[in-house]
C-alpha cells in the first residue's frame, strides 16, 4: 500500500569509540526533529553488515578500521512536512552542525529523500 509518508535515509561511518557521543548527539537531534513534527527518528548501528564484492554499506562509506556503519531514517507525514521540518531544524540554534564537533566524518555520510512505496 502506497502512502503519502516521506522518509529521509542516512548512512554514515562512526568511530566505534564515538558511539556513545553519537547516541547523545542523535538523541538531541531526534528530539528536535520530533518537536517540529517528524513522526519517527530511528538510528541503527551495524551488527551483521559485511563488506561486499561489488557494493555494501562498508564500501559505500569507505569504512575505516575501528569504525562502524550507522543506518538512520526519519519519517514524515509528507514531502511538504519534511521540507518544512528540515528547514526549521537546520535553523534551530540548539542543534550545532559544526563539522569539527560532530562525532562522525560528515564527508562520508550520504542521505536522500524517499517516497514510501510500500508500508505494511
Amino acid at each position: 500500500m502506497m502512502t503519502d509518508k516521506y522518509v529521509d535515509g542516512f548512512v554514515l561511518p562512526v568511530p566505534a569509540k564515538n558511539i556513545d557521543a553519537y547516541k547523545q548527539f542523535s538523541a538531541k537531534a531526534g528530539a528536535i526533529w520530533k518537536e517540529y513534527g517528524a513522526l519517527e527518528y530511528i538510528e541503527c548501528v551495524a551488527d551483521d553488515v559485511k563488506a561486499g564484492k561489488v557494493t555494501s554499506f562498508p564500501q559505500a562509506v569507505k569504512l575505516e578500521a575501528e569504525e562502524v556503519v550507522v543506518f538512520s531514517w526519519i519519517v514524515y507525514q509528507s514531502r511538504e512536512d519534511r521540507d518544512r521540518i528540515n528547514a526549521a531544524v537546520m535553523s534551530d540554534s540548539r542543534l550545532k552542525m559544526d563539522p569539527q564537533a560532530m562525532p562522525f566524518d560528515g564527508k562520508r555520510l550520504f542521505w536522500g529523500g524517499f517516497k514510501v512505496l510500500l508500508a505494511l
